[in-house]
């Protein structure tokens, strides 16, 4: 037997089965109504209490779909192809010539046709194929409903079955159907869930797919080949059955023709022409799918899981409306400043990401690689997001913050030996296998032994930071003060933890030799920015049902309320650090690193950083707006990417953040405290403090103390004069290496 006879012969009999079970159903449903009017209205009732409530919703849910801040689509999410349409969206011709060939008695039966399925099978058993359903439409409306919504593979074979419970209940739902929405709601509802082939689930989608039109703009040959698909949207489908496609279309012009819907010339002209398609593409979906900002989408969806607690079947069934932060201006511009400068798919990465400080709303994400695909370009390791290599001294900014707290002015100086020698802090030595005192140098002969903590924050002289970290005494503070702005350590493939840090007082935290995530570096130095308030970096504005009402969670909330926000260090602390950043990128300081990253007009305060091999560089830039991280890293080995923090990186901010700056108002930093500012950034003490040589405290006590030492630190210069290697990384191996040699409660490993 062929596949058609037994594909025939299997509809057929199901088509039987159903005139059985019809039987039945006649016999027990008439029941209330040969009992009486008030049986009747009883039976009326439980049929209504019985519909489930995928029943009670008239609108199918579509394509979740995904917009940027304005209001573009991103990406989509589904599982199902669908977009629902009103009824007056869709074509009459296309719900007559549906109605035909599925069910001509429509519009006389209450949801069940003995009558029409007893014909039906007469007239396919004289054609020896099916020409026509048995179901009615209700009826074929509560199966798909019930197919369509299952969760679990039980409930799936149970819409399914071919039993006469099945049909039972599948005919109790279909009265209860009729009973409670009118035809045309019937109708709508069943053309906005079938499927029609190539993926295309309801009428608009199936309109788009194959002829690029609306649902509204369908004509009646496009109309009859669609209704001929509802039965076998694989063998009858136009793509690649051509030749099936215009032999079902025939017979639903012919039933057409026959009850009188069109004419005999309508019919002639028709029928011999082959089916034209005008095949539209499926609507993206998905992140690799995405638009524009592919490493944001996975962000978003990530977030939308781990943190706001969405489920897979809500984003790909639910039909949601999600609106982000993405600003597609600054998407494209971070786009090209990184490609301009990183090729697309090398083996360096380029990073860009921007946070608005004071509500951390993530609005861009720039990668030089596509998301998700398969081509040596592609990636789906987020690492935009994600920690993988260090950014160097950006992490003194955390250092100098917890010394500003901890009473340490900005004009706090110190004279500290090249190299400089740890009075606190030790390390092991691999090669001696001996323990010593922690000592790092700067790159280049060319630093002032004498500065200020403005001064060496913007020069970043390493010498400086572990000198102000013997003033701490302790690593603890630093930690803290980073952890609090909104840096994590809780990724164990790159990162040690807080507390690990802290145990070991580790003094090469200030040169940030562990993995960083580039997000959680721009929203730190977000909360600097607006004045020390830390804000959870959120890619959601808000997320709205189908029917346009706020997505509840199980607390009967919005799931999207206000972003939690804290104030978390004094504001003058914020505002003397922004000021002594603003001095790495302003021009006219002498051996400042960040100065490529000036736009004219603006005030921007920033930070340099590059790890020991230089297999990964970075900058960090602010404005009262935006926080900007860049980083550029060998995310599989350490070769050197050419350039230091203040080269690349800072290249790439000052272009992707050019185009946006140069449009707005500028809006300047607040001064400095003078409780945190000593005699003003700019002004150096009456008194530096200088670390001796030969001071043995390891207690973090300021040994070798002059009080009549008045050495001003250097001079600046009017002009910028740069070096050629800024000095931003330490020259020692990193520290955090695990050497396997024990570790005494004050060394580093």
């Amino acid at each position: 037997m062929s596949e058609n006879a037994r594909a025939t012969t299997c509809l057929l009999a199901k088509l039987a089965a159903t005139i059985v079970v019809a039987g039945a159903l006649l016999a027990g449903l008439m029941l209330p109504w040969i009992g009486g009017p008030g049986l009747a209205a009883r039976n009326s009732v439980s049929l209504l209490d019985a519909l489930p409530v995928e029943l009670t919703d008239k609108t199918p849910a579509g394509v979740t779909r995904v917009l940027a801040s304005d209001g573009s689509l991103i990406t989509n999410f589904y599982e199902h192809n669908r977009t629902p349409v009103a009824s007056d969206q869709i074509a009459d011709v296309m719900k007559q010539a549906l109605v035909d060939i599925e069910d001509s008695r429509f519009y006389d039966h209450n949801g069940l046709d003995v009558q029409g399925t007893l014909r039906a099978l007469v007239k396919n058993v004289a054609a020896g194929e099916v020409q026509e359903g048995g179901s009615t439409l209700t009826q074929q409306l509560v199966k798909q409903t019930l197919l369509q919504t299952a969760t679990t593979p039980e409930d799936r074979e149970a819409a399914d079955a071919e039993t006469v419970g099945r049909k039972l209940r599948e005919a109790r739902l279909a009265l209860a159907l009729e009973d409670t929405y009118s035809k045309d709601e019937i109708l709508t509802r069943y053309l906005n869930i079938v499927y029609f082939g190539q993926g295309a689930y309801g009428i608009q989608a199936a309109a788009q797919r194959y002829f690029s039109v609306n649902a509204a703009d369908l004509t009646l040959p496009q109309a009859a080949m669609l209704a001929g698909l509802v039965q076998s949207p694989f063998y009858d489908e136009p793509i690649n059955n051509p030749e099936n496609a215009q032999i079902r279309r025939n017979q639903v012009l012919q039933r057409m023709h026959d009850l009188g819907h069109i004419t005999a010339q309508q019919l002639s002209e028709i029928t011999p022409t082959p089916v034209e398609v005008t095949p539209g593409q499926a609507p993206p979906n998905g992140c690799i799918d995405a638009s524009i900002g592919g490493f944001f989408c996975d962000f978003t969806r990530q977030y939308l899981v781990q943190e706001l607690g969405l489920t897979k079947a809500q984003l790909d069934k639910g039909g949601l409306t999600i609106t982000t932060t993405l600003r597609p201006d600054m998407q494209r511009a971070g786009d090209q400043a990184v490609l301009d400068t990183v090729a697309m798919g090398a083996d360096t990465v380029g990073v860009y990401d921007v946070i608005q400080p004071g509500t951390g709303q993530v609005l861009a994400m720039s990668v030089n690689r596509r998301y998700g695909c398969d081509a040596p370009e592609c990636e789906s390791v987020n690492f935009a997001s994600i920690p993988t290599k260090g950014s160097g001294s950006t992490f003194k900014m955390f250092v100098a913050a917890a010394a500003l707290e901890q009473g340490l002015p900005a004009s706090h100086t110190i004279t500290a030996d090249e190299p400089y020698e740890s009075k606190v802090y030790e390390s092991y030595d691999p090669e001696t296998q001996e323990i010593g005192p922690y000592s790092i140098g700067n790159v280049g002969s060319s630093y002032p032994r004498t500065l200020t903590m403005t001064q060496a924050l913007y020069m970043s002289s390493n010498t400086y930071f572990l000198a102000l970290e013997d003033a701490l005494g302790r690593i603890e503070p630093a930690v803290r003060m980073a952890e609090r702005l909104g840096m994590t350590f809780d990724y164990s493939v790159t990162q040690t933890p807080a507390q690990q840090i802290i145990d070991e007082n580790r003094p090469s935290f200030a040169f940030g030799t562990d993995g960083v995530s580039p997000l959680d570096l721009a929203n730190a130095y977000a909360t600097v920015a607006a004045r020390g308030v830390r804000c959870t970096p959120t890619p959601v504005l808000s997320i709205t049902t189908p029917n346009g009402e706020p997505l509840l969670g199980e607390d009967g909330q919005p799931v999207v309320g206000e972003n939690a926000c804290e104030q978390v260090i004094e504001p003058g602390i914020a505002d003397t650090l922004n000021q002594m950043m603003i001095k790495d990128v302003q021009p006219g300081n002498r051996l400042q690193t960040g100065a490529r990253a000036h736009i004219p007009g603006h005030q921007i305060a920033g930070k340099t950083g590059t790890v020991n091999e230089r297999d990964s560089v970075a900058f960090v830039g602010t404005t009262p707006q935006y926080a900007a991280s860049v980083m550029v890293f060998r995310p599989r080995d350490t070769n050197d990417v050419g350039s230091y923090g203040g080269g690349l990186p800072a290249g790439i901010w000052r272009q992707a953040m050019a185009p946006i700056l140069t449009n707005q108002e500028a809006v300047p930093f607040p001064p400095a405290d003078p409780r945190y500012a000593g005699r003003g950034v700019d002004a150096a003490p009456q008194g530096p403090t200088r670390f001796q040589d030969n001071a043995s405290s390891r207690s973090g006590n300021r040994s070798g103390t002059t009080a009549g030492n008045t050495t001003p630190p250097p001079a600046e210069p009017e002009a910028p004069e740069q070096p050629e290697a800024p000095a931003e990384a330490p020259t020692e191996p990193q520290a955090g290496t695990d050497t396997g040699a024990p570790a005494p409660e004050t060394t580093t490993n």
